[in-house]
């Protein structure tokens, strides 16, 4: 187990929506306006990353918003430059619950600039359908659907930066718990999806219980940034109507896991789970490592100190995590 180094730790103040959620008559909640990032095509400009929006399925709502390094753009338009530098690509799902935020939320778009930025990468990040309106497997669909279109899509971003042959799935929290399940059904899928060759998965943070309460989940139920109603809250909003606490899509560890972990075996995936001491959900990303480490699937497990989606809430202290993921793909 690989045990990242951080600096001091001082929880930000943020507007947290997980802390009273409100929910309204017609199966919705009420949510709160947040910061959102355009997206920026200036090459000219003082940002290293260019990022632009594209269109999924319209009648869905869904979209991805792609991520290069500005120099990769720059060097393909000169004259002495033969051919683009191929990227490895990072499919990347955001967090929120199921229940909020966006791909272009100013808090995960800044933290997938800095992917692109510091660990030398492509990322597309997608733009799901939320719970309660559109409950589990919805975003699970749409990650396929995403994967789909980046496998046959002709823009010329993908086209010319991505190195189709080198893609890993990650997320951070709740998009931790999508790239877990969008896995299990891409592994499945591996050959209608090629040219697009996934090699693994990147949980951070990932969003998992359990009906049987785990240690950190005690220790930590009145966590300043989730305690343990949001979490049981929010399960409540995008689990399927009259799912249980040891639904699937909540414990991935249900009757000794999944048997879909064998595709993810038998293509040669690797996993990099990583987490923090004082996350509620800490010992069950640690479970969820050990069942992969069980299933016989590589599995890197790096866990330090900090708290909930820390890397995300304060990219001050996104680094180490940074370091991490660039060592884990090479």
């Amino acid at each position: 187990m690989l045990t990242m180094e951080r600096k001091e730790i001082i929880r930000p103040v943020i507007d947290n929506p997980f802390l009273n959620i409100v929910e309204l008559p017609g199966d919705t909640v009420k949510r709160d306006p947040e910061p959102l990032n355009a997206p920026n095509t200036d090459l000219h400009g003082s940002s290293p990353v260019l990022s632009k929006d594209v269109s999924l399925d319209p009648n869905k709502g869904t979209w991805q918003r792609l991520y290069i390094p500005k120099d990769v753009m720059i060097n393909s338009s000169s004259s002495s430059y033969s051919s683009p530098k191929k990227l490895p690509l990072i499919v990347y799902y955001h967090g929120g619950g199921y229940v909020f935020n966006h791909a272009n939320s100013s808090l995960y778009d800044v933290f997938c600039q800095g992917l692109v930025e510091k660990v030398g990468v492509m990322v597309i990040s997608l733009e799901y359908r939320l719970a309660p309106e559109h409950r589990l497997p919805a975003a699970y669909e749409d990650a396929v659907d995403g994967l789909r279109w980046v496998s046959s899509t002709q823009d010329e971003w993908v086209r010319n930066f991505a190195d189709l042959d080198n893609c890993y799935l990650s997320g951070t929290s709740a998009g931790g718990n999508l790239a877990y399940f969008a896995g299990i059904r891409a592994a499945a899928a591996a050959e209608e999806l090629k040219p697009l060759n996934i090699k693994g998965m990147i949980l951070h943070h990932p969003y998992f219980s359990g009906k049987t309460r785990s240690e950190s989940e005690e220790r930590l139920k009145n966590d300043s940034i989730l305690p343990l109603y949001a979490i049981d809250q929010m399960y409540g909003l995008c689990l399927p109507k009259g799912a249980g606490g040891d639904h699937e899509f909540r414990n991935p560890g249900v009757d000794g896991g999944s048997k879909h972990l064998e595709d993810i075996k038998r293509l040669g995936w690797r996993v990099l789970v990583t987490g923090c001491s004082d996350d509620p959900l800490v010992d069950a990303g640690k479970q969820c490592a050990k069942l992969l480490e069980g299933k016989g699937i590589p599995t890197t497990a790096s866990f330090g100190e900090g708290y909930h989606g820390m890397e995300v809430f304060d990219h001050s202290m996104s680094g180490p995590l940074y370091h991490v993921i660039k060592n884990f793909i090479s």
